[in-house]
């Protein structure tokens, strides 16, 4: 249940990365904020955060 934890920071953390990443950089004539398709993105990486950090079904030796 512990490792639940740190699972969950490291998913909202790639979500706001992704966020982050896609906002900045850009020129003030492109449009500030966050869109539509960014969002999308952002839960895209973090749901794939979640997959791959899930435990598995063997105990560790």
């Amino acid at each position: 249940m512990k490792d639940r934890g740190l699972r969950t920071f490291v998913t909202v953390l790639a979500g706001l990365a992704v966020i982050y990443f896609g906002t900045t950089g850009r020129s003030p004539e492109e449009g500030g904020g966050v869109t539509g398709g960014l969002v999308v993105l952002a839960l895209l990486a973090s749901l794939l955060v979640w997959h791959l950090t899930k435990p598995g079904d063997k105990p560790v030796k």
